[in-house]
């Protein structure tokens, strides 16, 4: 469904006028989106704070909503944008999930309970793992690459509002690394992102550019004078920084060419990933400095010939400077601005960018990427700022990808950890919780290919990529399992939704008008049609006049010790949500 669609249909306007086609239909109600980069200037509410909310973090809760609404744009603003990074890494349990239970792993270096990666003087470190016995090796490194999903799952999942995961998740689907299979470097990578989510985009790029993950997926650190390897050259050119543009000539992509990728190619040359030996706490160091090495007699050191696309710039030789550069040379060029602006639109906004949005929206929000060196944070404000962003049109027809739809099921109402003291349940819980992101498709640190995951640049399907007959059974599943509480098996799910505590939560729970309305708003980035409301309540209370929801649920909250009581009341709960997340507005943002 296009975004004229998905409109047409949450407004209950998909019925076609005797004698109109369809389609001329869709452009009578969805008209052109005229609105830019300007700040917006129409009414503050629920609406516009739950809407900024969807779009920015993962799995906003009502509270959220509400405080966003008596904060208002700015004060919301400043809180999106206030980070706190993490101050503690991946936690060691002691144990290794299986098929059937779990099976312990002997850590020599670290005590049941204590993090593998720690902050010292702002610098990460992580605990040793010794290399002489690779069973050994091997099977504590599994544990740290486990515990370390684990650590991200729960970030995200109990971040408040803020931008970091959904900025970090941002980043890794841009400079995508995969397949690196190494607990510390894996790390090392993420935080790299993590600390630099709302920075500057060319000093990130410097930074990926030698970072181990990234100097191994993609053979930097084979990169030599002798036999120059042009896979990281060609990537930083083509997805990490300017794109590609049109086609004009042989081995001309408008933007760059391939002399370009052969000349950068060779700037490259020289850098290694060592592995550190550990300091007398048996701790690393993983500064990007203190891994990523540089070999001078790897290096090419002639002068560098760049292309017309770049005024014939030339780069001397500068040994481990030359790469900083390379990317200030590419940086020079104002496509660098559009092309950063063009993906965050892509994924806070909508996939299609038309001459329309271009002119007025993609051109402004590059010219303040520029005007204030690369620093993203005030594009990107500018863009959540904008009238464009709050524009009716833009409310509601992206597609949720499987990370943002899974915590917009399980946060609003509420998870509990099984005995969270207890490190072994701790991380097998959150494990478990990543793990229905595979079931549909988007497995974190692993995007499919080195362009990132398809809804987010592949033409014409773009976000419809994420819905599939697998992965729609996948959701469904997921949605069915923990709204009602069991089970592929008929069996207690570890994964329940605190209905009952969603409800008590709600402004006017004792009014079943009231509290579907709430419900609606909390779940779905539209209103729902009165039709669909009465449905609701139909599964709500089968047959049944509205006093009966009062009645029912006050004996309970008189006697919430009943169990009777609070089966009868949880079961119809249990069966509304379990309708409402299998309506197709839930899988909306």
């Amino acid at each position: 469904m296009d975004r004229r669609s998905t409109i047409a249909a949450l407004l209950g306007k998909n019925r076609q006028t005797k004698g109109q086609s369809s389609s001329k239909l869709m452009m009578q109600e969805a008209p052109v989106v005229l609105s830019g980069l300007e700040p917006y200037s129409g009414a503050w509410g629920f609406d516009q704070a739950a809407h900024l909310l969807r779009r920015a973090t993962f799995g906003p809760k009502y509270a959220q909503f509400k405080e966003g609404e008596t904060l208002g744009l700015q004060a919301l603003l400043d809180k999106l944008f206030a980070v706190e990074l993490p101050e503690e890494g991946p936690i060691y349990s002691g144990f290794l999930p299986v098929r059937n239970g779990t099976t312990a792993v002997d850590d020599p270096y670290l005590n049941v309970g204590d993090p593998w990666a720690v902050k010292i003087n702002g610098v990460w470190k992580v605990g040793q793992i010794d290399r002489t016995d690779q069973a050994s090796f091997q099977l504590i490194n599994l544990y740290r690459r486990l515990s370390l999903r684990s650590w991200k799952m729960e970030r995200m999942l109990k971040e408040g509002s803020s931008l970091l995961e959904t900025m970090t998740l941002f980043w890794n689907n841009h400079f995508v690394t995969a397949d690196i299979n190494e607990a510390t470097i894996e790390f090392r990578y993420i935080t790299t992102l993590q600390e630099n989510a709302l920075g500057n985009f060319r000093e990130l790029t410097k930074r990926v550019t030698l970072d181990p993950a990234m100097l191994l997926y993609l053979n930097g650190n084979e990169n030599t004078n002798r036999a120059p390897n042009e896979n990281y050259a060609r990537e930083l050119f083509e997805l990490f920084a300017i794109g590609k543009g049109p086609l004009v000539g042989p081995g001309d992509y408008t933007n760059y060419t391939e002399l370009d990728i052969q000349e950068a190619a060779k700037v490259l040359t020289g850098w290694r990933v060592r592995r550190q030996l550990p300091d007398t706490n048996g701790l690393v160091d993983f500064e990007n400095e203190n891994i990523s090495v540089f070999q001078v007699g790897a290096h090419d050191r002639t002068v560098k010939n760049f292309s017309p696309r770049f005024n014939n710039a030339s780069i001397t030789n500068g040994d481990d400077q030359e790469y900083k550069a390379l990317i200030d040379m590419i940086f020079a060029q104002a496509e660098c601005a559009r092309f950063i602006a063009r993906k965050l639109y892509r994924w806070f906004v909508y996939y299609m960018i038309d001459d329309t949005i271009e002119q007025n929206v993609i051109e402004p929000m590059a010219q303040l990427i520029i005007d204030n060196d690369y620093e993203i944070a005030p594009a990107l404000r500018a863009l959540f700022g904008s009238q464009h962003f709050f524009d009716h049109i833009n409310q509601g027809p992206m597609i949720k990808n499987p990370i943002d739809f899974v915590a917009s099921t399980l946060r609003p109402f509420g998870f509990e950890e099984r005995d969270p003291q207890n490190f072994v349940q701790k991380q097998i819980y959150y494990l478990n919780a990543a793990s229905y992101f595979d079931d549909m498709q988007m497995v974190y640190f692993a995007p499919p290919d080195v362009a990132g995951w398809k809804a987010y640049y592949q033409e014409p399907s773009f976000y419809r990529t994420w819905i599939n007959s697998s992965t729609l059974i996948a959701r469904s599943k997921f949605t069915n399992q923990l709204a009602m509480g069991v089970n592929d098996n008929g069996r207690p799910s570890q994964y329940r939704l605190n209905v009952l505590g969603f409800v008590a939560g709600l402004d006017d729970p004792m009014d079943v008008n009231l509290m579907l309305d709430e419900f609606v708003k909390i779940l779905y980035p539209r209103a729902l049609s009165q039709e669909q409301k009465d449905y609701l309540k139909g599964v709500l209370l089968p047959g049944l006049p509205d006093y009966e929801w009062p009645l029912e649920y006050g004996q309970y909250l008189a006697n919430p010790d009943d169990a009777d009581l609070r089966d009868a009341v949880e079961t119809k709960l249990r069966t509304l949500v379990n309708v409402m997340l299998s309506l197709p507005e839930f899988y909306l943002s």
